[in-house]
């Protein structure tokens, strides 16, 4: 095995690519915060540094967890029965110290960060192995639901490692916003994947009730995303407008869009919409937050 094939399978196993899209949110808590309260950017990059790379490690010990625990069901899905778990590729036993490591090394760096940013991060990876992967994926249409929270967490840690406290109304906006933000996106992946849920028995919404129900449910989570967005107002007008235009447009394409489309068509076009929506969200808040912190040290 090469030296490059090895990396693409542990990066199949610690899913490189949720790491990397929830560094996103996170960065916009930390950068929040910053501009919050005041704080320096220069005299925190200890504690940003420490928050990268900590709960890039949480994360992946995330994925490599449920990759073990998922591996039954994941043999049976089209998409994931090539992981190196299923395959045999990489020992399980490999697998399951790398994880272990990964969540005490992770925890350690947000530790050193601050306390409450490793126990927000041990709070991330406790929902997303224990009542997500071991029971509610299993078992319940609400599973979508639970995993929410821990996919809401990596903002409140970025927060948490840089301020006093997380009971700031801007910190909870984000946590609320991508708590709402996962249910339409993860609804339209399990349209866009109904077949492989139906064959492992995972009783996704549209597999256990239907398309139009996990449709009608999308918009409900769509409408209270739009909503969610006047939480920004007391912060930044331009933050709340920006929040409540993306939400609008992904409301309208998912209401009018119906008409003329297929529902797997349409779950393309949602499941694409909602990874514009967040990267422009977050991405907003970082610049926001990095433009206020600049014009401020001037």
């Amino acid at each position: 095995m090469t030296k490059q094939s090895k990396k693409t399978l542990w990066a199949q196993v610690v899913k490189t690519g949720i790491i990397k899209s929830n560094l996103i949110p996170m960065i916009a808590g930390l950068m929040l915060a910053l501009y919050t309260y005041q704080y320096s950017f220069t005299d925190n990059i200890g504690n940003i540094l420490l928050a990268f790379a900590g709960t890039a490690a949480i994360i992946a010990a995330s994925g490599a967890f449920n990759n073990l625990y998922d591996r039954d069901i994941d043999a049976l899905m089209a998409r994931t029965k090539v992981r190196p778990t299923v395959t045999g590729t990489i020992s399980i036993k490999r697998v399951a110290i790398v994880a272990v490591l990964l969540l005490l090394a992770g925890l350690g760096l947000l530790y050193f960060a601050s306390p409450l940013a490793a126990f927000l991060g041990f709070l991330g990876v406790f929902f997303y192995v224990i009542p997500y992967t071991m029971w509610t994926k299993r078992h319940t249409i609400w599973n979508t639901e639970v995993g929410s929270i821990s996919g809401a967490i990596p903002p409140l840690i970025g927060w948490a490692a840089v301020a006093p406290d997380i009971w700031h109304p801007a910190c909870w906006a984000l946590f609320l916003i991508m708590v709402i933000w996962q249910m339409p996106h993860f609804y339209a992946i399990a349209i866009r994947k109904k077949e492989d849920y139906a064959a492992a028995s995972i009783p996704m919404l549209p597999v256990v009730k239907s398309a139009k129900r996990t449709y009608l449910q999308s918009n409900i989570y769509l409408v209270l995303l739009v909503l969610s967005s006047f939480l920004f107002l007391p912060l930044s007008l331009g933050l709340t407008l920006m929040s409540l235009i993306l939400g609008l447009i992904w409301l309208g394409l998912s209401l009018f869009g119906s008409r003329s489309m297929t529902i797997e068509v349409w779950a393309n076009k949602m499941f694409l919409f909602s990874l514009v929506h967040m990267m422009m969200i977050f991405s907003t808040v970082i610049i926001y937050s990095s433009i206020g912190l600049i014009l401020n040290a001037l």
